[in-house]
């Protein structure tokens, strides 16, 4: 069985929760057209910026045309093998392809400089979106003098830190009792909130070990 962190992931834009302001961000770029473009989305651990990548993706290309990858892992020679491939249609439905790369603060310096020459020419039916944590960010910049001109080339969503314990503590006892680990008071749900410091996928983690069953 897959763990809670995966089983509750919104699949909608209607179940991110606490993100108004960059889901709305999203519905205006998907209006205009996301086909060739890059976004990167930054925010805090645990915030959501996965599961709005992901329903990113979701916009433009099917399940099976979605990669999911690892900055770290990209080298210019895969980088190279990924825009080849690209250029065809993927199958299914939604035949657009999608690249998610997580931690986009680890990206290497001739793997960003790649990535300069390939964001300019994304073809229309392909999407890159990036995520990172906002102080990852900050070092990526601040080390990389190419970073600048990366996120230049992408359409920015910031995800919010505030007014999010009171939402994610709902949405979390929510889930318990769904799950049959409810056992305390909402006060206590936006303690742990806070705890893991508006960590959502953390605080679920608790809650599946049972941190809110019993006294």
């Amino acid at each position: 069985m897959k763990p809670l962190t995966e089983r509750y992931r919104p699949s909608a834009w209607r179940e991110v929760i606490g993100q108004d302001k960059a889901v709305a961000i999203c519905q205006r770029l998907i209006e205009r057209g996301i086909g060739g473009r890059a976004v990167w989305i930054s925010g805090a651990s645990g915030t959501g910026k996965t599961t709005l990548a992901m329903l990113l993706a979701g916009e433009i290309a099917d399940p099976m045309n979605v990669d999911e990858l690892d900055a770290g892992d990209l080298t210019v020679s895969r980088l190279k093998d990924i825009e080849r491939s690209s250029s065809t249609y993927g199958m299914g439905a939604k035949s657009g392809k999608a690249y998610v790369v997580n931690e986009a603060h680890g990206l290497r310096r001739d793997a960003i400089r790649q990535l300069l020459v390939m964001l300019e020419r994304v073809p229309p039916h392909c999407l890159w979106v990036f995520t990172t944590t906002s102080d990852a960010q900050e070092q990526l910049f601040e080390d990389n003098e190419d970073a600048g001109p990366l996120l230049s080339r992408c359409l920015r969503v910031a995800l919010s830190r505030q007014g999010l314990c009171k939402p994610f503590a709902m949405r979390l006892r929510e889930i318990a009792g769904i799950e049959s680990l409810d056992g305390q008071p909402i006060e206590r749900y936006e303690t742990l909130v806070k705890r893991h410091s508006n960590n959502f996928r953390a605080a679920l983690q608790d809650i599946e070990a049972g941190a809110m069953i019993g006294n």
